[in-house]
């Protein structure tokens, strides 16, 4: 797909759905917020045969497609990142200028860039408790990043409920210093006490959304989603993003920390570049 060098504007219709002045106050006293349906069945109707597409090696480019969920793994929690750099219609959906747009009025960003994404696939628990999403934060896989404004777009592709294993935040969380979350930690329950150890309420929003809607989150909000006992998959798309003002943040010695993309980034004067257009490409401002 032809990468953009600006970002298309919004249709009458589609500004009237961008977040209000309350609702901006709202994500930053919670740290995260839930659109409108913002995103039309004829794109969430092509991310989901991109997924298959995806799944299936069709791919329609093969340039950035690092290791992830493959048929040979099995049953359990699918998480492919990327996916939008090698599928067409996962890249029209990240590029739907409601989600940049959504993202800088939030953030309050001049520009928003993609990070990276994740393809989601969360089958309907068969008893094994292996599809569990452990409670984190976003920002704790981001310390290469000066960026304190960075947050993620997460597009179910069909209504989802908590018994769909919807995503669910940890309501103001994006102001505190926790420690010891993980993503892939299937014992939720034990992420919550080690949470209230440390001092912190949990007070879990769950989340029930109508298809084309999109819940967005501050990077440093905990969030995270239990079992899938909707007898369906829970298909969706994680969108990351980061401001246009994004830059590594170089430690002590010099060493920017480690993330896949500090790695796949050309390297300007030594350091990885996030304004790279191939991998970082612009999703709403100059």
């Amino acid at each position: 797909m032809q990468q953009p060098s600006t970002s298309p504007q919004l249709t009458d219709s589609q500004q009237r759905l961008l977040p209000a002045r309350a609702d901006v106050q709202s994500y930053r006293e919670h740290g995260f917020w839930i659109s409108p349906v913002i995103i039309p069945d004829d794109v969430l109707d092509a991310a989901e045969r991109g997924m298959q597409r995806y799944y299936a090696g069709d791919l329609d480019s093969t340039g950035i497609h690092p290791a992830g969920w493959a048929p040979e793994v099995g049953t359990g929690l699918r998480k492919n990142d990327y996916s939008s750099l090698c599928v067409d219609e996962l890249a029209a959906l990240v590029r739907h200028p409601m989600i940049g747009a959504t993202a800088a009025a939030l953030s309050g960003a001049a520009g928003i860039r993609l990070w990276h994404d994740q393809l989601l696939y969360k089958p309907s628990d068969d008893g094994d408790g292996k599809v569990n999403v452990g409670w984190h934060t976003d920002r704790q896989y981001w310390e290469s990043c000066t960026s304190t404004e960075m947050l993620t777009a997460w597009v179910a592709f069909h209504d989802v409920d908590p018994e769909g294993g919807s995503v669910g935040f940890l309501d103001r969380s994006h102001t505190w210093d926790v420690t010891g979350l993980d993503f892939f930690s299937q014992d939720l329950a034990g992420l919550e006490d080690s949470i209230r150890a440390q001092g912190f309420s949990f007070d879990l929003r769950a989340t029930t959304m109508k298809r084309g809607q999109v819940s967005f989150h501050h990077c440093r909000t905990v969030h995270g989603s239990g079992a899938n006992r909707s007898g369906a998959p829970r298909r969706s798309l994680a969108i990351h993003l980061q401001p246009t003002d994004n830059r590594p943040l170089v430690r002590a010695d010099g060493q920017v920390d480690p993330h896949t993309n500090t790695r796949l980034a050309r390297q300007t004067d030594g350091l990885p570049d996030f304004g790279e257009e191939r991998l970082f490409p612009l999703l709403w401002g100059r």
